[in-house]
């Protein structure tokens, strides 16, 4: 068994559902990723609750997400306020759910998906102070050299 499949299981051996406080948090039988954040950070918080109602599973690290963002080799040029890991993938940033399950379901060859800086209007960057605010973003395709190229464009 490699170390997703063990944190896969477990995720669903545990049967926590995500509080929105904590280190550390599952959504039962989504799937698993990996989130790394600062531990007050209050849009991760929200980015993280959105990826529960969208079938995910996240595991909230509270250790900030410059050290992750380096490791998992994303570009600091791409770089916002949250670093998380699904299925080998990279996402940097307030990355729609539905752009995480397209990317898991097309397999493409990269690195993962990013959106850099904090765009209001995105997942968990679209709470009540914003008053219904949406500027546009795109989510980028970013590639192991990377290089990136438009995945989805909000407008």
């Amino acid at each position: 068994m490699n170390r997703r499949q063990s944190l896969v299981s477990l995720a669903t051996l545990t049967g926590a559902t995500l509080l929105g406080l904590g280190g550390t948090a599952f959504a039962q039988g989504g799937t698993l990723i990996e989130v790394w954040k600062a531990p007050t950070c209050g849009c991760c918080k929200d980015w993280m609750a959105h990826l529960v109602s969208n079938g995910f599973a996240p595991r909230g690290h509270d250790t900030g997400n410059v050290a992750a963002r380096n490791r998992l080799n994303m570009p600091e040029a791409l770089g916002s306020c949250h670093t998380a890991l699904v299925d080998g993938y990279v996402i940097e940033g307030h990355v729609p759910a539905r752009d995480i399950r397209r990317l898991l379901k097309e397999k493409p060859k990269a690195l993962g998906l990013a959106v850099p800086g904090m765009p209001i209007g995105s997942p968990g960057m679209d709470g009540p102070a914003y008053g219904g605010r949406k500027d546009p973003y795109d989510v980028l395709l970013v590639l192991a050299d990377g290089s990136t190229r438009v995945f989805q464009s909000y407008r």
